[in-house]
C-alpha cells in the first residue's frame, strides 16, 4: 500500500529515480524564524612576541534570553609569521566554551554589530550578540567566566626559525562556516551569558598575524 507524505503547504512529497525511489529533499540552513543568520571574518594586527601560553585571541559572549545562539563554524583563516622569526616549536589554536559570564572582557578589536553589520540578509534584524572581540597586537582579557576544562577543537602545527612564513591556511576548528548544518556536527548552542574563545600558544621571539571567521544563527528555540 502506498503512503503519501504531505508537507506543511499541502504539497505531496516527490521521489527521484526509478530504482531506489528515494524521497526528494532540499537541504537548507537552520530555520531562523524571526531572527537571523550572521557571519564575521576578522584579521589581527601584528601580534607581539612572547604571547603567554593559551592566551585568548578571540571570544564572543551571548547575553540575551530566551533566544539562543547556534554557532555552526569557527575557522582559522590563516596564521603567518611576520618579519621577526620564531624560535623552533609548535603553534596551537584551540576552541573552548565559556560558561556563566558575569563581567565582559576587554582589549583588542570590538566588533560593531548594529545596523546591517554581519547580516546574511538585510531584512534580518540586527544581531543580538553581546560582544565579539579579537586581538590586535596581544592577548585579550576575557572578563569573568568559567571555561570548560577541555576544548571543542584545536590545531597544532610545526614552526621553524624562518621569518615571513605562512603556517596555516583556512582550517576549521569546529563545524562548517558555510552555515549549512546538513551532515555537519550539531551547532554549539549558547544560552544567556555563555560564549566561546579561541586560545593560542606560540613559540617565543616571533611576531605573527592571524585571520578568523565565525558563522552563527540566532533563534527563538532549538
Amino acid at each position: 500500500m502506498a503512503i503519501q507524505i504531505q508537507g506543511n503547504s499541502g504539497t505531496i512529497a516527490e521521489v527521484d529515480g526509478t530504482v531506489y525511489r528515494a524521497v526528494r529533499v532540499t537541504t537548507r540552513p537552520t530555520d531562523y524564524g524571526l531572527l537571523g543568520q550572521y557571519r564575521i571574518s576578522m584579521q589581527s594586527g601584528t601580534m607581539a612576541a612572547g604571547l603567554a601560553a593559551f592566551a585568548t585571541i578571540f571570544y564572543c559572549r551571548w547575553v540575551v534570553a530566551p533566544q539562543l545562539c547556534l554557532i555552526f563554524g569557527v575557522s582559522m583563516d590563516g596564521v603567518a609569521g611576520t618579519t621577526t622569526a620564531f624560535s623552533a616549536g609548535y603553534g596551537f589554536h584551540g576552541l573552548q566554551a565559556l560558561r556563566s559570564f558575569t563581567v565582559d572582557g576587554s582589549g583588542g578589536n570590538l566588533a560593531t554589530l548594529t545596523g546591517n553589520n554581519q547580516k546574511m540578509r538585510a531584512s534580518m534584524p540586527s544581531s543580538l550578540m553581546g560582544t565579539i572581540r579579537w586581538s590586535s597586537t596581544g592577548a585579550l582579557a576575557t572578563g569573568t567566566s568559567t571555561p570548560d576544562p577541555q576544548g571543542f577543537g584545536h590545531i597544532w602545527y610545526p614552526i621553524g626559525t624562518a621569518a615571513s612564513v605562512n603556517y596555516v591556511s583556512q582550517t576549521e576548528l569546529y563545524g562548517s562556516i558555510s552555515l549549512e548544518d546538513g551532515g555537519n556536527p550539531a551547532p554549539i548552542v549558547l544560552a544567556q551569558n555563555e560564549g566561546i574563545s579561541v586560545n593560542a600558544a606560540m613559540p617565543g621571539t616571533g611576531t605573527w598575524q592571524f585571520g578568523l571567521t565565525m558563522a552563527w544563527s540566532e533563534v527563538n528555540s532549538y
